[in-house]
């Protein structure tokens, strides 16, 4: 491994773990479900998605590194669509919002729903 090679995987680790961190800091300190599942959802998908890319430099295209990169494209896959659940699960729940100033948008009704 060059040098060039070791600085950018240094580099991808301090910032996944940047990212990581603010993820976890936000899943702590944030109201509630809504705001805690944002944090989570970007900051720690950034983060992770990060190491991944930082275990692809280091191992290279195969092996280890192939399975970095399916492992970025899974988590852009699912965690959007796992933060989506989670909130549309809270609305359903009747979970409120944190604070008076924030409201779902009215749901329009789907041709054929009557």
């Amino acid at each position: 491994m060059n040098v060039i090679q070791q600085a950018v995987v240094v580099a991808l680790v301090v910032v996944g773990s940047f990212f990581l961190l603010v993820g976890t800091i936000g899943l702590l300190r944030l109201p509630d479900v809504y705001n805690r599942m944002h944090a989570t959802s970007k900051a720690t998908t950034i983060g992770a998605a990060s190491m991944f890319v930082a275990g692809f430099v280091y191992y290279g295209p195969q092996g280890a590194g192939l399975t970095s990169i399916v492992g970025v494209a899974f988590l852009f896959i699912t965690a959007p669509t796992g933060a989506h659940l989670i909130s549309r699960s809270a609305q359903k729940m009747g979970v409120p919002f944190f604070g008076d100033d924030t409201s779902w948008p009215e749901e329009k009704d789907e041709p054929g729903s009557n």
